[in-house]
């Protein structure tokens, strides 16, 4: 009863939490395609600045600035706002990574736990939906581990791209590799946006079978007398 109490209300936050993440990363992703599209067409500008401080207007896209602030300036480096966005995605990896991993261990214990249902009469018919509670978390921790993956991978690709205004002008009148880095950097964080939404659903999907399993706990507990009253 413990457990099908405060794991259903665990659960219950990691059925929204994920897809709130979700729209973050699909933020960032939309600002590195955003840049690669400007960069994909843009011709390098050779206008000599007035002012350190203004836009780079060859470099810059409005969508980018409006979602994750990224402006290039002629004065300056790599925008800070590159350097915050790679941070995140590092930050972002190294959560999902751990979250991943308790949720693996805790499946491993609930597996084995699980097995011991099988000796109780009154639960045979709800051995599939708690077995399938637990399949399902397991898989969403398989994700979580996966989603760590592409955000790390993501954040080495972009660090793979020299964000000066120069080097930048040098890509553009060449070869285009920093978009098509951007590009790919976008599509990975843009699976692992994916992954997040879909490891809602499965968990989502288990509020039935923990309303429906802890029904059955409580009435089998009631016929056997076996505890007082039964916990809320």
């Amino acid at each position: 009863m413990n457990l099908t109490r405060v794991h259903r209300a665990h659960e219950q936050f990691y059925a929204s939490s994920p897809r709130e993440f979700a729209v973050v990363l699909q933020r960032h992703a939309r600002t590195l395609q955003a840049l690669a599209d400007q960069w994909s067409t843009a011709e390098p500008s050779s206008r000599a600045a007035l002012s350190p401080y203004e836009g780079a207007d060859d470099l810059n896209s409005a969508v980018a600035v409006q979602l994750d602030g990224v402006l290039f300036l002629e004065g300056e480096g790599r925008p800070p706002e590159i350097g915050h966005l790679v941070r995140d995605l590092r930050n972002a990896a190294e959560d999902q990574r751990a979250t991943g991993e308790w949720l693996a261990r805790a499946m491993e214990s609930s597996w084995a736990v699980a097995a011991t249902l099988v000796g109780i009469d009154g639960l045979a018919d709800l051995l599939g939906e708690r077995h399938r509670i637990i399949a399902d978390d397991w898989q969403a921790a398989a994700m979580n581990d996966l989603q760590a993956r592409l955000l790390d991978r993501a954040a080495d690709v972009l660090e793979h791209v020299d964000f000066t205004p120069s080097a930048l002008r040098a890509d553009l009148a060449g070869r285009h590799v920093a978009s098509g880095l951007l590009y790919s950097a976008a599509e990975m964080i843009a699976h692992a946006a994916d992954l997040c939404s879909d490891s809602a659903g499965l968990v989502h999907g288990n509020e039935r079978r923990w309303r429906t399993f802890r029904t059955r706990v409580a009435a089998v507990l009631a016929t056997r007398n076996e505890i007082g009253p039964v916990d809320a």
